[in-house]
C-alpha cells in the first residue's frame, strides 16, 4: 500500500517542480510510471491516482511553511545540479 503523506507530498513536488496545474498533475502520475515510482508504487497503475481536487486539501493540510521548506529544498538542489 502506498503512504498517503507520500503521494501526497510528492505529488505537489512534481506539480510545482514541472509547473502544472492540478489536473495535469494527476494525469501525469497517472500516465508516467517513473512519477509513479518517485511517489512509492512498486508498479505502473494506469488510473488516476486520485481526483485533482485533492491537491487543495493537500497543500491546506501541509501548509505554508512545509511547502516553503520543500520548496526550498528543491530550489537548492536545482542549483546545485547547475553548477
Amino acid at each position: 500500500m502506498y503512504s498517503a503523506r507520500i503521494i501526497a507530498l510528492g505529488s505537489l513536488i512534481i506539480k510545482e517542480r514541472l509547473g502544472l496545474s492540478d489536473r495535469e498533475t494527476t494525469l501525469q502520475i497517472q500516465e508516467n510510471p517513473y512519477l509513479q515510482f518517485f511517489l512509492g508504487y512498486t508498479t505502473y497503475v494506469d488510473e488516476e491516482p486520485f481526483h485533482h481536487s485533492l491537491l487543495t486539501h493537500f497543500r491546506e493540510r501541509l501548509g505554508l511553511e512545509v511547502l516553503a521548506e520543500v520548496n526550498g529544498w528543491i530550489a537548492h538542489a536545482a542549483l546545485q545540479a547547475e553548477r
